[in-house]
Parts: C-alpha cells; sequence; structure tokens
C-alpha cells in the first residue's frame, strides 16, 4: 500500500551519498535488509518508482534512507537529492531477500553495502553483532559510506572490518579487488554464511569465486 510520508532531514555522507531521515507511518514494519520502492509526488516523477534500502533499524520511530545519486542523468536518484524537510515521497510496501540468517561475512561493493547497514546496525543494538566480518570494496576513500560508524562497530570482540580500495593505495586499507586470491586472507572458514550485495557484475564474481573456494550455495545471500 502507497504511503506519502515528509522528508524530516538529510545531509551527505559521503560526496555523492545522502542521508534521508523521514517519517514512519504508523504500524509500519520492515525486516533489517529489507527495501521500498519510492517515489517523488512532482510532475514527471510520480510513477518513477525506484527501490531503496531501509537503513534505519525496524525499532526507530523514524525511517532512514542512505542514497547515492547519480548526476549524470535526470533521474530519481537526482531529484531525491534535490529534496528539503517539508517535501515528501511515497513509500510502497517493502520487500526483499536479503535476511539474516545467522553470523558470517558480509560482502559489499559501493552503494550496495545499504541493505547491510539496517542488519549491522540492528545486531549491534541487539548485543549480537559477534561472529561476523564485513568486507566492504569501494574505488576511493572519499567514497565509503559511513567509515566511522563501521570502524566503531567493528571494534567489538569477534567482528572483522576489511576495507578495500581498487583504485587507491592508501595507509590503513587494503588495495585491489575480492577475488580468490585475495578473500582467503580475510576468511578462514566458508563454511560460514556469506551476504553479498553489489552492482551485479559484482554478485556474480562473489558467487562463482565463494563457490570455487567451497561455500554452500544455501548459504549464501544475495538479492534475488
Amino acid at each position: 500500500m502507497a504511503q506519502k510520508v515528509k522528508v524530516l532531514f538529510t545531509e551527505f555522507v559521503t560526496h555523492d551519498v545522502k542521508h534521508f531521515i523521514v517519517e514512519k507511518p504508523i504500524g509500519f514494519t520492515f525486516i533489517p535488509g529489507q527495501a521500498t520502492d519510492v517515489s517523488i509526488p512532482r510532475p514527471g516523477f510520480e510513477d518513477q518508482k525506484r527501490p531503496f534500502t531501509f537503513t534505519s533499524s525496524p525499532q526507530d520511530l523514524i525511517l532512514e534512507f542512505t542514497i547515492k545519486c547519480y548526476v549524470d542523468h535526470n533521474g530519481v536518484t537526482k531529484e531525491l537529492h534535490n529534496l528539503k524537510p517539508g517535501d515528501e515521497i511515497v513509500l510502497e510496501d517493502p520487500f526483499g531477500t536479503i535476511n539474516y540468517k545467522g553470523p558470517g561475512v558480509f560482502l559489499a561493493g559501493g552503494a550496495g553495502i545499504t541493505p547491510f547497514i539496517s542488519i549491522l546496525r540492528n545486531l549491534k543494538k541487539q548485543n549480537t553483532l559477534s561472529g561476523n566480518t564485513l568486507i566492504f570494496s569501494n574505488k576511493e576513500a572519499k567514497d565509503i559510506i559511513l567509515e566511522p560508524e563501521f570502524k566503531e562497530m567493528f571494534t567489538l570482540p569477534d567482528t572483522k572490518l576489511v576495507l578495500i580500495l581498487s583504485r587507491e593505495q592508501r595507509q590503513g586499507y587494503e588495495y585491489g579487488h575480492i577475488d580468490k586470491t585475495n578473500l582467503p586472507k580475510y576468511v578462514a572458514d566458508f563454511s560460514k554464511n556469506f551476504y553479498l550485495c553489489g552492482p551485479p557484475k559484482f554478485v556474480q564474481v562473489m558467487k562463482q569465486t565463494l563457490s570455487e573456494l567451497g561455500a554452500k550455495a544455501d548459504s549464501v545471500v544475495f538479492e534475488e
């Protein structure tokens, strides 16, 4: 069911990613990792629905989204980034297949981190983050979404954070790509759960890589 909500607050979290806080309709629920179709009730955009992941926790009194703007085309994300507090967006019912099954390894490419934000924040709130690893690949350090929060989050016991840059060599970060050669440096046990999200090619390569390294297909979670 479509529901219109007001934008309460926006701010940039990287040079091209913006954090949106919007009203939460009474009784609205979602599972961490789920998304909703969003549209903008403005001429030319009413029927242009795009899926965005909730990055708040289900217990929060507001809803939050973390959205990358693609400035090279005049589409929905560019229009969203022009919204100000008091403007409205339209939300549909939640959907998605990236649900937490238990401790494991989260593999994220760029803006593909967004389904994991809600999951990881929720685990931290419940004091159940232990046993999880986040391997987060970006082109450059300036592209890393919520880097300070993840660095603080993954100081907890029995957690691990690996930040990889593919186009910038920088102290304190791994350099290169997540592949069959590098992944075993960060993951010792491929019988764990694996959670994948990123561009289609990233997900495809990760699925193949994990299969070759011995991960079971039913332990690999990704958006269908």
